[in-house]
């Protein structure tokens, strides 16, 4: 009985938590301190020509994708995103990101961030 109630309770948690938030505006503890997120340089923003902010689209990625695609891209409720760049065009990532697909709902995210994870992951091939 206990099992099939953490089940259950974990099981709400995953569906309450997966893709959403997107409140840009919520107050995450940051104090302005930088946090080490483990990378040892950050690539500057996407200026145009290619070039992504790595840190920032993981940052993304983690709040906002991560609960159903796998802190590591490898899939778990949603599928692996590892070599999504060799399926899909930033363009229509964005499109996924934005409208949603198959049983994935549009992410509730900025126009910005959609586009800066995009970019991230049509590098993934």
């Amino acid at each position: 009985m206990k099992k099939k109630l953490m089940a259950l309770l974990f099981g709400s948690a995953l569906v309450l938590a997966a893709c959403g938030g997107g409140d840009d505006n919520a107050d995450n503890g940051d104090n302005g301190d930088t946090a080490d997120n483990g990378a040892d340089t950050e690539e500057p923003a996407d200026n145009g020509e290619g070039t992504v902010d790595t840190a920032a689209a993981e940052e993304i990625y983690n709040n906002n994708c991560s609960m159903c695609h796998g802190a590591d891209l490898s899939g778990g409720a949603g599928p692996d995103l590892r070599q999504i760049g060799g399926k899909y065009s930033k363009e229509e990532i964005v499109n996924i990101i934005k409208n949603g697909m198959g049983n994935m709902q549009a992410v509730n995210i900025s126009d910005d961030d959609a586009n800066t994870v995009a970019e991230w992951l049509a590098a993934k091939q």
